[in-house]
């Protein structure tokens, strides 16, 4: 058979996926309260994105302004980028370091005390890949008390982070972290525990065995 020959083409061309874009972009995703609400959020942004990086309390009201849920000495740094403030809580003295991205199209809750790096992305949004016009998914993500997400690690879509949890830096955790594990890498995999005198809560999200990291049944030859 020839090289030029259309069946042969045919024959190693891998199967083609058609996507309905036109129906993806035509799909209703947002209420008409929300798109109005993000048009709000995108005109108040520059006061919170420009603001000293001291006003802790400044950037907090504006958030609470916009329906978040935000406790006491929380600091957020100026260049965290948040998409939808109202999908937001976040407890007493936790801290989200510069350039941060929260894309909270779905609810994101983080307990107290937690401290997500710089550069961490928390991705409460996906879409339906099965679907043919990709349809959007709105996850929700909870980080548990005292949880801390290192530089540039990111935490997909349904993901919960157990209290006292720590994800390594540029870890990439797509399935559940159990309280006080400690976790690295691409995927996410167990290094440790956090030893503490502190007692960890393991009710952070009641965290199902077969989804999380630290859990998963021994395989032949695994040590």
């Amino acid at each position: 058979m020839r090289c030029d020959d259309p069946l042969s083409s045919a024959q190693t061309r891998p199967n083609r996926v058609k996507l309905d874009i036109v129906g993806n972009r035509a799909a209703a995703k947002w209420s008409r309260r929300e798109q109005v609400g993000r048009v709000l959020w995108s005109v108040a942004w520059p006061f919170f994105r420009f603001s000293p990086r001291p006003f802790w309390r400044f950037r907090c009201l504006l958030l609470r302004l916009f329906g978040a849920q935000v406790g006491i000495c929380v600091h957020l740094y100026p260049t965290v980028r948040i998409t939808i403030p109202w999908n937001l809580a976040i407890g007493d003295h936790s801290a989200i370091g510069d350039g941060a991205i929260l894309y909270a199209l779905g609810p994101i809750t983080m307990g107290a005390n937690v401290t997500v790096s710089q550069g961490a992305h928390l991705c409460a949004g996906t879409h339906d890949f099965r679907s043919p016009s990709m349809t959007l998914v709105k996850s929700s993500i909870n980080i548990g008390d005292s949880a801390w997400i290192c530089a540039d690690a990111f935490i997909g879509p349904g993901v919960e982070i157990g209290a006292g949890a720590v994800v390594g830096a540029r870890a990439v955790a797509m399935r559940s972290v159990l309280p006080a594990l400690v976790v690295a890498g691409n995927p996410a995999r167990k290094i440790g525990e956090r030893q503490s005198h502190l007692d960890w809560k393991a009710n952070a999200a009641g965290l199902r065995d077969d989804k999380s990291l630290g859990t998963t049944p021994s395989k032949p030859g695994d040590k």
